[in-house]
């Protein structure tokens, strides 16, 4: 099963991939380029990895707090990649997993089930 983690609420604009029993990261600087071209740069992610966007099974999205230009374009292309190609999007916030001590990236998916984090429910946090 492969899964992309998609977080650009924060100060960087972080992907991860977890396939093949691995993980592989990359972050991009947070600006407005950026933001504009995010369907590119995981694009271009997805291609350093062989992988194609439909050979995704899951999308894990944080919905913020953060960035509003990030939360609404990383929300938008997971809703988008829904549409196309029907997979799944999990929209997640560090928030949801307080009780948790050590959250890290590559435990996302299973802290979403653990916590009955609701598929393809779009509730975002911005920061004002």
């Amino acid at each position: 099963m492969n899964k992309l983690i998609i977080d650009a609420a924060n100060d960087k604009i972080f992907f991860m991939l977890i396939f093949n029993n691995s993980n592989y990261s990359v972050s991009h600087k947070n600006s407005k380029i950026n933001y504009e071209r995010l369907a590119l740069l995981i694009d271009e992610f997805l291609q350093s990895k062989k992988l194609e966007i439909k050979k995704i099974s899951k999308i894990y999205v944080n919905r913020g707090p953060g960035s509003f230009a990030g939360i609404r374009n990383s929300l938008s292309f997971a809703k988008a990649i829904h549409l196309v190609n029907k997979i799944d999007y999990y929209c997640f916030s560090f928030k949801d997993f307080l009780s948790e001590i050590d959250i890290k990236y590559e435990n996302i998916p299973n802290l979403c089930e653990k916590f009955n984090v609701k598929k393809n429910l779009i509730n975002p946090i911005y920061l004002s």
